[in-house]
Protein backbone atom coordinates (compact mmCIF):
# COMPACT_ATOMS: atom_id res chain seq x y z
CA UNK A 1 0.00 0.00 0.00
CA UNK A 2 2.98 2.41 0.82
CA UNK A 3 4.46 2.68 -2.94
CA UNK A 4 0.78 4.03 -3.95
CA UNK A 5 1.37 7.50 -4.27
CA UNK A 6 -2.80 8.10 -3.41
CA UNK A 7 -2.22 6.21 0.02
CA UNK A 8 1.27 8.14 1.19
CA UNK A 9 -0.38 11.02 3.68
CA UNK A 10 0.74 14.30 2.12
CA UNK A 11 1.75 15.80 5.62
CA UNK A 12 3.23 19.25 4.45
CA UNK A 13 0.23 19.53 1.84
CA UNK A 14 -2.13 18.98 4.66
CA UNK A 15 0.58 21.64 7.16
CA UNK A 16 0.44 24.29 4.65
CA UNK A 17 -3.44 23.88 3.86
CA UNK A 18 -4.68 24.40 7.91
CA UNK A 19 -2.20 27.23 8.01
CA UNK A 20 -3.75 29.09 4.65
CA UNK A 21 -6.74 28.86 7.15
CA UNK A 22 -5.11 29.84 10.00
CA UNK A 23 -3.23 32.62 8.93
CA UNK A 24 -4.69 33.92 5.37
CA UNK A 25 -9.02 34.04 6.74
CA UNK A 26 -11.67 32.44 5.62
CA UNK A 27 -12.11 31.98 1.63
CA UNK A 28 -15.60 32.81 -0.25
CA UNK A 29 -16.84 29.50 -0.57
CA UNK A 30 -17.04 29.51 3.55
CA UNK A 31 -18.21 32.77 4.13
CA UNK A 32 -21.35 31.27 5.77
CA UNK A 33 -19.07 30.38 8.56
CA UNK A 34 -18.15 33.61 9.37
CA UNK A 35 -20.32 33.54 12.82
CA UNK A 36 -18.60 30.22 13.71
CA UNK A 37 -14.95 31.29 12.69
CA UNK A 38 -14.18 29.48 16.43
CA UNK A 39 -15.02 26.55 15.16
CA UNK A 40 -12.96 26.44 12.02
CA UNK A 41 -10.17 27.93 14.45
CA UNK A 42 -10.27 24.33 16.28
CA UNK A 43 -10.48 22.42 13.16
CA UNK A 44 -7.21 24.16 12.17
CA UNK A 45 -4.73 24.11 15.43
CA UNK A 46 -6.30 20.35 15.88
CA UNK A 47 -5.60 19.09 12.99
CA UNK A 48 -1.86 20.70 13.20
CA UNK A 49 -1.81 19.17 16.38
CA UNK A 50 -2.59 16.02 15.36
CA UNK A 51 0.15 16.36 13.00
CA UNK A 52 2.36 16.89 15.77
CA UNK A 53 3.25 20.71 13.95
CA UNK A 54 1.71 23.27 16.96
CA UNK A 55 4.94 24.08 18.33
CA UNK A 56 6.09 25.20 15.24
CA UNK A 57 3.47 28.07 15.59
CA UNK A 58 5.41 31.14 16.15
CA UNK A 59 5.00 32.36 19.96
CA UNK A 60 3.87 35.57 19.14
CA UNK A 61 1.32 34.52 16.66
CA UNK A 62 -0.30 31.83 19.57
CA UNK A 63 -0.30 34.40 21.56
CA UNK A 64 -2.12 37.01 18.91
CA UNK A 65 -4.87 33.65 18.42
CA UNK A 66 -4.87 33.50 22.12
CA UNK A 67 -6.03 36.68 22.57
CA UNK A 68 -8.84 36.38 19.97
CA UNK A 69 -10.26 33.96 21.60
CA UNK A 70 -10.46 35.46 24.80
CA UNK A 71 -12.36 37.94 22.99
CA UNK A 72 -14.88 35.78 22.14
CA UNK A 73 -15.64 35.26 26.09
CA UNK A 74 -18.94 36.28 27.51
CA UNK A 75 -19.57 37.26 31.20
CA UNK A 76 -23.17 38.00 32.35
CA UNK A 77 -24.21 37.02 35.36
CA UNK A 78 -27.90 38.71 35.06
CA UNK A 79 -29.30 36.85 32.01
CA UNK A 80 -26.40 33.77 32.75
CA UNK A 81 -25.54 33.10 29.14
CA UNK A 82 -21.75 33.31 29.45
CA UNK A 83 -19.63 31.51 27.37
CA UNK A 84 -17.86 31.80 24.43
CA UNK A 85 -19.20 33.01 21.16
CA UNK A 86 -18.39 31.80 17.49
CA UNK A 87 -16.70 34.73 16.32
CA UNK A 88 -16.13 38.61 16.44
CA UNK A 89 -18.92 39.40 14.27
CA UNK A 90 -21.28 40.88 16.71
CA UNK A 91 -18.39 42.57 18.75
CA UNK A 92 -19.51 45.70 17.31
CA UNK A 93 -17.87 49.71 18.30
CA UNK A 94 -21.35 50.40 19.66
CA UNK A 95 -21.31 47.71 22.09
CA UNK A 96 -17.51 47.04 23.21
CA UNK A 97 -17.22 46.99 26.23
CA UNK A 98 -20.34 46.26 27.02
CA UNK A 99 -23.02 43.52 26.75
CA UNK A 100 -25.30 43.33 23.47
CA UNK A 101 -28.06 41.88 21.85
CA UNK A 102 -26.90 38.39 21.51
CA UNK A 103 -23.87 38.47 22.68
CA UNK A 104 -24.36 35.18 24.11
CA UNK A 105 -21.99 32.29 24.83
CA UNK A 106 -23.04 28.89 22.53
CA UNK A 107 -21.91 25.24 24.39
CA UNK A 108 -20.18 24.39 21.06
CA UNK A 109 -18.21 27.38 20.40
CA UNK A 110 -17.39 27.01 24.61
CA UNK A 111 -15.90 23.88 23.74
CA UNK A 112 -14.15 24.89 20.51
CA UNK A 113 -12.41 27.96 22.36
CA UNK A 114 -11.63 25.59 25.51
CA UNK A 115 -9.68 23.35 23.50
CA UNK A 116 -8.20 25.77 21.35
CA UNK A 117 -7.02 27.29 23.96
CA UNK A 118 -5.41 23.93 25.56
CA UNK A 119 -3.84 22.88 22.26
CA UNK A 120 -2.16 26.59 21.92
CA UNK A 121 -0.73 25.88 25.48
CA UNK A 122 -3.00 28.77 27.38
CA UNK A 123 -3.70 27.90 31.02
CA UNK A 124 -6.95 28.69 30.80
CA UNK A 125 -6.51 31.70 33.73
CA UNK A 126 -9.01 33.83 32.21
CA UNK A 127 -11.75 31.46 31.44
CA UNK A 128 -14.40 32.65 34.23
CA UNK A 129 -15.04 29.49 34.66
CA UNK A 130 -17.65 29.93 37.66
CA UNK A 131 -19.71 31.76 35.13
CA UNK A 132 -19.81 29.05 32.29
CA UNK A 133 -20.43 26.46 34.88
CA UNK A 134 -23.47 28.67 36.18
CA UNK A 135 -24.77 29.82 33.16
CA UNK A 136 -24.79 25.97 31.77
CA UNK A 137 -27.42 25.12 34.02
CA UNK A 138 -29.98 27.53 31.99
CA UNK A 139 -29.20 25.32 29.05
CA UNK A 140 -30.15 21.94 30.18
CA UNK A 141 -33.91 21.04 29.71
CA UNK A 142 -36.55 18.76 31.68
CA UNK A 143 -35.41 15.91 29.15
CA UNK A 144 -31.81 16.03 30.24
CA UNK A 145 -31.22 17.10 27.04
CA UNK A 146 -29.24 20.75 26.66
CA UNK A 147 -29.81 23.82 23.81
CA UNK A 148 -26.44 25.59 22.59
CA UNK A 149 -27.72 28.83 23.37
CA UNK A 150 -30.13 30.51 25.48
CA UNK A 151 -32.42 30.97 23.20
CA UNK A 152 -32.74 29.98 19.04
CA UNK A 153 -31.20 26.79 19.00
CA UNK A 154 -31.90 23.00 19.26
CA UNK A 155 -31.73 20.38 21.97
CA UNK A 156 -30.01 17.36 21.04
CA UNK A 157 -27.12 14.38 21.54
CA UNK A 158 -24.78 16.82 20.16
CA UNK A 159 -24.88 20.31 23.00
CA UNK A 160 -25.33 16.95 25.57
CA UNK A 161 -21.62 16.00 25.16
CA UNK A 162 -20.49 19.71 24.77
CA UNK A 163 -21.78 20.18 27.92
CA UNK A 164 -20.13 16.94 29.24
CA UNK A 165 -17.00 17.93 27.63
CA UNK A 166 -16.89 21.72 29.15
CA UNK A 167 -17.41 20.44 32.47
CA UNK A 168 -14.61 17.98 32.13
CA UNK A 169 -12.04 20.58 30.49
CA UNK A 170 -12.98 23.35 33.45
CA UNK A 171 -13.40 19.96 36.16
CA UNK A 172 -16.64 20.94 37.53
CA UNK A 173 -19.66 18.94 37.32
CA UNK A 174 -22.23 21.39 39.33
CA UNK A 175 -23.89 22.46 35.90
CA UNK A 176 -25.29 19.10 35.00
CA UNK A 177 -28.15 17.46 36.80
CA UNK A 178 -25.86 13.92 35.31
CA UNK A 179 -28.82 11.73 36.27
CA UNK A 180 -31.13 13.25 33.86
CA UNK A 181 -27.95 13.97 31.66
CA UNK A 182 -27.50 9.39 31.62
CA UNK A 183 -31.52 9.11 31.28
CA UNK A 184 -31.78 11.10 28.41
CA UNK A 185 -28.92 8.94 26.55
CA UNK A 186 -30.20 6.17 27.58
CA UNK A 187 -33.21 6.48 26.43
CA UNK A 188 -32.07 7.78 23.14
CA UNK A 189 -30.68 4.22 22.21
CA UNK A 190 -32.77 3.17 19.12
CA UNK A 191 -34.00 -0.86 18.10
CA UNK A 192 -31.16 -1.01 16.30
CA UNK A 193 -28.38 -0.57 18.93
CA UNK A 194 -27.05 2.92 17.94
CA UNK A 195 -27.97 6.06 19.48
CA UNK A 196 -30.15 8.91 17.73
CA UNK A 197 -29.89 12.61 18.33
CA UNK A 198 -33.12 12.21 21.01
CA UNK A 199 -35.40 9.47 21.79
CA UNK A 200 -37.54 7.96 18.56
CA UNK A 201 -34.66 9.16 16.36
CA UNK A 202 -32.66 7.51 13.96
CA UNK A 203 -29.09 6.09 15.08
CA UNK A 204 -26.35 8.03 13.48
CA UNK A 205 -22.40 7.82 14.38
CA UNK A 206 -21.99 11.22 15.35
CA UNK A 207 -24.76 11.37 17.94
CA UNK A 208 -23.61 7.95 19.43
CA UNK A 209 -19.98 9.42 19.80
CA UNK A 210 -21.47 12.20 21.61
CA UNK A 211 -23.71 9.91 24.15
CA UNK A 212 -21.01 7.20 24.84
CA UNK A 213 -18.05 10.73 25.08
CA UNK A 214 -20.56 12.23 27.65
CA UNK A 215 -21.01 9.03 29.68
CA UNK A 216 -17.02 8.17 29.41
CA UNK A 217 -15.95 11.71 30.38
CA UNK A 218 -18.41 11.22 33.57
CA UNK A 219 -17.53 8.26 34.19
CA UNK A 220 -20.81 6.79 33.46
CA UNK A 221 -20.28 3.68 31.24
CA UNK A 222 -21.29 1.62 33.33
CA UNK A 223 -24.87 2.85 32.95
CA UNK A 224 -25.03 1.01 29.75
CA UNK A 225 -26.29 -2.55 30.18
CA UNK A 226 -24.50 -5.86 28.57
CA UNK A 227 -27.11 -5.60 26.10
CA UNK A 228 -26.61 -2.43 25.22
CA UNK A 229 -22.76 -2.80 25.38
CA UNK A 230 -22.84 -5.35 23.04
CA UNK A 231 -24.97 -4.41 20.78
CA UNK A 232 -23.52 -0.68 20.14
CA UNK A 233 -20.46 -2.47 19.61
CA UNK A 234 -22.28 -4.55 16.94
CA UNK A 235 -23.82 -1.86 15.30
CA UNK A 236 -20.61 0.50 14.96
CA UNK A 237 -18.80 -2.58 13.97
CA UNK A 238 -21.52 -2.94 10.86
CA UNK A 239 -20.47 0.52 9.62
CA UNK A 240 -17.49 -0.22 8.23
CA UNK A 241 -18.45 -1.05 4.50
CA UNK A 242 -16.60 -3.46 3.14
CA UNK A 243 -15.79 -1.74 -0.12
CA UNK A 244 -15.24 2.27 1.44
CA UNK A 245 -14.82 3.15 4.49
CA UNK A 246 -16.95 4.22 7.75
CA UNK A 247 -20.30 5.35 7.30
CA UNK A 248 -22.76 7.20 9.61
CA UNK A 249 -25.63 5.28 9.17
CA UNK A 250 -26.83 2.25 7.27
CA UNK A 251 -26.85 2.47 3.82
CA UNK A 252 -25.07 5.47 3.47
CA UNK A 253 -22.28 6.22 1.74
CA UNK A 254 -18.63 6.26 3.47
CA UNK A 255 -17.59 9.88 4.46
CA UNK A 256 -14.44 11.13 5.88
CA UNK A 257 -15.20 12.25 9.17
CA UNK A 258 -16.81 8.93 10.27
CA UNK A 259 -13.16 7.18 10.58
CA UNK A 260 -13.57 9.36 13.52
CA UNK A 261 -17.24 9.52 14.75
CA UNK A 262 -17.31 5.61 14.07
CA UNK A 263 -13.19 4.80 14.87
CA UNK A 264 -14.31 6.97 18.16
CA UNK A 265 -16.72 4.96 19.29
CA UNK A 266 -15.56 2.02 19.06
CA UNK A 267 -12.21 3.21 21.14
CA UNK A 268 -14.23 4.01 23.70
CA UNK A 269 -16.33 0.48 24.12
CA UNK A 270 -13.37 -1.18 23.47
CA UNK A 271 -14.09 -2.99 19.93
CA UNK A 272 -11.77 -1.13 17.29
CA UNK A 273 -9.65 -4.21 17.58
CA UNK A 274 -11.82 -5.99 15.84
CA UNK A 275 -11.57 -3.92 12.77
CA UNK A 276 -8.81 -6.00 10.54
CA UNK A 277 -9.14 -4.21 7.39
CA UNK A 278 -6.86 -1.61 5.20
CA UNK A 279 -10.41 -0.59 3.72
CA UNK A 280 -10.82 2.39 5.76
CA UNK A 281 -7.16 3.99 6.07
CA UNK A 282 -7.34 3.31 1.49
CA UNK A 283 -10.56 5.10 1.70
CA UNK A 284 -9.31 8.41 3.70
CA UNK A 285 -6.38 8.59 1.93
CA UNK A 286 -8.39 8.96 -1.59
CA UNK A 287 -9.84 11.87 0.17
CA UNK A 288 -6.96 14.36 0.10
CA UNK A 289 -6.84 16.64 -2.67
CA UNK A 290 -3.68 17.37 -4.63
CA UNK A 291 -3.23 21.09 -2.71
CA UNK A 292 -3.70 19.39 0.48
CA UNK A 293 -6.54 18.88 2.98
CA UNK A 294 -9.00 16.06 3.11
CA UNK A 295 -12.20 16.07 1.51
CA UNK A 296 -15.94 14.51 2.27
CA UNK A 297 -16.12 11.95 -0.52
CA UNK A 298 -13.50 10.73 -2.78
CA UNK A 299 -13.28 13.60 -6.21
CA UNK A 300 -14.51 16.22 -3.73
CA UNK A 301 -13.66 19.48 -2.27
CA UNK A 302 -11.46 19.90 1.08
CA UNK A 303 -12.57 21.54 3.85
CA UNK A 304 -10.84 21.95 7.41
CA UNK A 305 -13.62 19.69 9.35
CA UNK A 306 -13.09 16.74 6.93
CA UNK A 307 -9.15 17.67 7.23
CA UNK A 308 -9.15 17.02 11.24
CA UNK A 309 -11.39 14.25 10.92
CA UNK A 310 -9.22 12.34 8.69
CA UNK A 311 -6.08 12.98 10.41
CA UNK A 312 -8.12 12.06 13.55
CA UNK A 313 -9.36 9.34 12.52
CA UNK A 314 -6.49 8.14 11.15
CA UNK A 315 -4.59 8.78 14.14
CA UNK A 316 -7.14 6.45 15.34
CA UNK A 317 -5.60 3.61 13.19
CA UNK A 318 -2.15 4.29 14.67
CA UNK A 319 -1.28 5.97 10.89
CA UNK A 320 2.61 7.22 10.29
CA UNK A 321 3.05 8.80 13.51
CA UNK A 322 0.79 10.97 14.19
CA UNK A 323 -0.03 12.24 18.08
CA UNK A 324 -2.33 9.61 19.57
CA UNK A 325 -5.69 11.03 19.95
CA UNK A 326 -7.88 10.74 23.34
CA UNK A 327 -11.43 9.41 22.14
CA UNK A 328 -13.78 10.56 24.51
CA UNK A 329 -12.60 14.21 24.49
CA UNK A 330 -11.85 14.96 20.77
CA UNK A 331 -8.07 16.06 21.48
CA UNK A 332 -4.72 14.44 21.15
CA UNK A 333 -3.10 12.65 24.18
CA UNK A 334 -0.78 15.17 24.50
CA UNK A 335 -3.54 17.93 25.00
CA UNK A 336 -5.15 15.86 27.43
CA UNK A 337 -2.06 15.06 29.37
CA UNK A 338 -1.61 18.92 29.63
CA UNK A 339 -5.57 19.42 31.15
CA UNK A 340 -5.08 16.82 34.18
CA UNK A 341 -2.19 18.88 35.06
CA UNK A 342 -3.90 22.25 35.15
CA UNK A 343 -6.52 20.04 36.71
CA UNK A 344 -3.68 19.37 39.63
CA UNK A 345 -2.94 22.84 40.28
CA UNK A 346 -6.44 23.57 40.21
CA UNK A 347 -7.11 21.16 43.35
Amino acid sequence: MANIPEFILKRELHKKYLNRFLNGGIPSFLSNMDSNRSVILFFCVAGLDVLGETEKILRHRKEQIINWIYKLQVVNTEELTSGFQGSTTLLTKKFKGAIGPYQWGHIANTYSCLLSLLILGDNLTRVNRKEIINSMKSLQLEDGSFKGAIKGTENDMRFVFCAAAVSYILNDWNGIDIERMCNFILNSISYDGGIGQRPNRESHCGSTFCALAALALSNNLHRLSRDQYNNLRRWLLNRLDIVEGFNGRPNKPADTCYSFWTGASLKILHAYKYIKSDVNPMFVLMTQDKYGGFSKWVNSGPDPMHTYFGLAGLSLMKYENLNEMYPPLNCTKRVHKRLKALHAQWN
